[in-house]
């Protein structure tokens, strides 16, 4: 099991990702949105805003189901996502990712992906 220091890291890798994504296409997508990502196995949220710009930084996040995008991965496969040795789509159809959102900002995303 990954450990929450492997989860911060990994979490930090997929916000640098997409800090790749050309700007304009990025604009064309992305709505502003706070996103949290509950990791169960280790009893940590963390909480992000999404906007134009990116990602914000991952903070703690005491309430995440507040947040308007909330995923839901054990540590493993957070590690394994930000890797690229688990595809977003494959996790989601298999169980080991849980997105909830709405259908609209699934749409979204999924170009982004």
């Amino acid at each position: 099991m990954a450990n929450e220091d492997d989860c911060r890291t990994a979490l930090d890798r997929i916000a640098a990702r997409l800090a790749e994504v050309d700007a304009d296409r990025l604009a064309e997508h992305v709505v502003e949105r706070t996103i949290s990502c509950r990791i169960p196995d280790l009893g940590v949220a963390y909480r992000t805003r999404l906007h134009v710009g990116g990602l914000d930084p991952f903070e703690p996040a005491a309430d995440p189901a507040a947040a308007q995008v909330r995923l839901t991965v054990d540590s493993d496969d957070l590690v394994a996502l930000a890797h690229d040795e688990l595809n977003p789509a494959t996790a989601w159809a298999a169980g080991r990712l849980r997105v909830e959102a709405s259908v609209f900002d699934l749409l979204r995303l999924r170009r982004l992906l």
